[in-house]
């Protein structure tokens, strides 16, 4: 029954966050922006205004594999948001931007999502396994403190989910306003834009909610127990 109530709603919230993203960014993927900028230019003349130079921008196999590496100074477009000159593009090559600027600028929630990275991708490795080796009855007299681990797998997890939405909505706020006020975009294009970052930012939100309510089942199941 909690399975019911806390995982399944959350599993369906996750898959119409990804439908809608993956609609929303093909709508707009098809719309060319007036300017004919390409994502890599857009992002450049982003990064540029905000005094960063020393930031690689390269493009990179995959559909929506967009991401800023902070330690390594290298900004990975997509292929078609790197080379495509549609207002989905400029939005997501122009959102990656805003995260090398959080970088330059220290922003607090990117610092401490970076701090946690190592744990997280910890917990993230152990978890299938222990889950695995309980649901098969291979942990024995250690099922019982099994759970603790998982709980306490999942907090790591839920907390680094929550600091992400911060920080991925202030990268699209930064996003819509530096491709407005260089002029890369005009006024009547940024309902694209911000449609498309919009979308995106319901996959973070539905990310935090699957893992909160995850969290949450674990624990009233030890509880129970």
């Amino acid at each position: 029954m909690l399975f019911l109530i806390l995982i399944v709603p959350t599993f369906i919230l996750g898959i119409w966050a990804q439908m809608r993203v993956s609609s929303t960014y093909n709508k707009w993927s098809n719309v060319p922006s007036r300017g004919g900028i390409t994502g890599s230019q857009a992002a450049s003349y982003v990064m540029r205004q905000a005094g960063i130079n020393d930031v690689e921008i390269v493009p990179i196999e995959g559909h929506l594999t967009d991401h800023y590496d902070p330690r390594n100074r290298r900004l990975a477009l997509s292929k078609e948001n790197y080379f495509g000159t549609s207002l989905a593009a400029l939005g997501v090559a122009a959102h990656e931007a805003g995260h090398a600027i959080q970088h330059k600028e220290s922003y607090g929630p990117l610092e401490a999502r970076m701090a946690l990275v190592p744990v997280t991708g910890f917990a993230s490795q152990i978890l299938p396994f222990i889950i695995i080796a309980s649901l098969f009855g291979f942990l024995g007299p250690f099922a019982g403190p099994a759970i603790w681990i998982v709980i306490g797998c999942y907090l790591v997890l839920t907390v680094f989910q929550l600091i992400t939405l911060p920080v991925e909505f202030d990268a699209s706020k930064r996003a819509r306003e530096h491709l407005l006020s260089l002029g890369i975009i005009q006024n009547e294009e940024r309902q694209g834009v911000v449609s498309t970052l919009n979308a995106a930012g319901w996959t973070y939100v539905a990310a935090f909610v699957s893992s909160l309510m995850t969290l949450a089942y674990y624990i009233l199941l030890a509880r129970r127990d």
